[in-house]
C-alpha cells in the first residue's frame, strides 16, 4: 500500500502580529528543503478521523483543481510579472514591478483574487507608474482601471501559457481518476477559481473525455461563498447522491482542507512547494504528489485509519 506521510510539525506562518506579510525571511529555501527531506516516503499513517469516516465506502473521490490537478502557482505569478513588464509598472525602482517566489508564497496563501491582491500591494507598497499612467493613479477611477487592464491581461497571459502544451497535470492524478471512473466511483472536481479558467485547465490537462466523464463540476461562480467555507462540497455531495462521510476529498492547502472537513468529508492532502509549510493535522494522509497513491489505499484510508505510533 502506498504510504501516507507522518508530519510532527509544520511551519505555518503567522501573520497576526503585522499588518503585512514580511519578514519573508522566514519562509527560506532551507526550510523547504528540510521539509521535504522530512516528508520522503516511507512512512506511516499519520491521524484519527472519526467513527462515521473510518466506517465508510469510498463512493465519490473529489478533486480541486489549482495545486492537485496542475501546480499552477507559480504559472500564476509569472503572469503577473508578463503582466507588470508588459505595462512598465514601476512602484519604487527604475525596474518593473516583480514578485518573487518566496513572496508570492506567503501572498498567494493569504489573499485571495488577483485583483485583490495587487490593491493590498500598492496600498502597502504606493500605487505604480505605467504605461496606463504616467503617474501614479491617485483617485478611485484611475486605480480601478489600472488593476481591471492589468488583471485582464494576466488572464490571457494564464490562458496562453495553459494553451502551450508545456503545462502538465501532476503525478499520478490521471492514473487515479481513471481507476476511480472503472471501479464505478463518483468523480468530481471542485474548485474556487473562476469557471472559465477551470474549464480551460481541465479541457488542456486531463483532455475532453475525461472532463465530460465527470460527474460533477463545480467553480467558484456556482457557491455564493468560496473555500474554505464548506457549500462547495456540500453542493457536489448533493448533486452527486453520496452523503458527505463517503466522499474523499484531494487538496493541496489548508482552506481546502478546511472546507472539506467541515463540509463532514474526509480529506487527503497533496502538497505544493507553496503549501508545504501548512498545518494539516486534520488530513487523514499526507502525500508529496499521487504518484504512489492507488485507489485501493485510499479506500482503506476511509475504511480503517487508525493512530500512527
Amino acid at each position: 500500500m502506498a504510504s501516507s506521510l507522518l508530519i510532527s510539525h509544520s511551519y505555518l506562518l503567522s501573520f497576526s502580529q503585522s499588518p503585512t506579510l514580511f519578514p519573508f525571511h522566514l519562509k527560506t529555501t532551507a526550510i523547504k528543503q528540510r521539509q521535504r527531506q522530512h516528508y520522503s516516503p516511507p512512512s506511516r499513517h499519520l491521524n484519527i478521523v472519526s467513527s462515521s469516516a473510518a466506517s465508510a465506502s469510498l463512493e465519490a473521490l473529489i478533486f480541486d483543481c489549482d495545486g492537485v490537478i496542475l501546480e499552477s502557482e507559480h504559472l500564476h505569478r509569472q503572469a503577473y510579472n508578463d503582466a507588470f513588464a508588459h505595462f512598465n509598472v514601476i512602484c519604487s525602482s527604475s525596474l518593473p514591478l516583480n514578485w518573487s517566489p518566496d513572496f508570492y508564497d506567503v501572498l498567494q496563501n493569504r489573499i485571495g483574487g488577483g485583483k485583490p491582491k495587487m490593491r493590498w500591494y500598492f496600498k502597502e507598497h504606493g500605487w505604480p507608474s505605467s504605461n496606463l499612467f504616467e503617474k501614479p493613479p491617485e483617485d478611485d477611477e484611475s486605480r480601478a482601471k489600472l488593476i481591471d487592464t492589468l488583471q485582464d491581461w494576466k488572464t490571457e497571459r494564464y490562458k496562453e501559457i495553459i494553451k502551450s502544451g508545456t503545462v502538465e497535470p501532476r503525478p499520478g492524478v490521471l492514473r487515479l481518476m481513471d481507476e476511480a471512473k472503472a471501479a464505478g466511483k463518483k468523480l468530481a472536481v471542485c474548485s474556487a477559481a473562476t469557471k472559465s479558467s477551470v474549464i480551460l485547465c481541465l479541457e488542456n490537462l486531463i483532455g475532453m473525455e475525461r472532463f465530460q466523464g465527470l460527474d460533477c463540476f463545480l467553480a467558484g461562480d456556482d457557491v455564493k461563498e468560496k473555500k474554505p467555507d464548506p457549500s462547495i462540497y456540500v453542493t457536489a455531495s448533493e448533486r452527486l447522491g453520496v452523503s458527505e462521510r463517503d466522499c474523499l476529498v484531494v487538496e493541496d492547502s489548508v482552506i481546502g482542507l478546511q472546507a472539506a472537513t467541515t463540509a463532514g468529508m474526509s480529506c487527503v492532502i497533496t502538497y505544493t512547494p507553496s503549501t508545504a509549510d501548512q498545518d494539516f493535522k486534520d488530513a487523514i494522509a499526507i502525500y508529496p504528489d499521487l504518484s504512489n497513491v492507488r485507489l485501493k489505499d485510499l479506500e482503506l484510508l476511509l475504511q480503517n485509519v487508525v493512530a500512527a505510533s
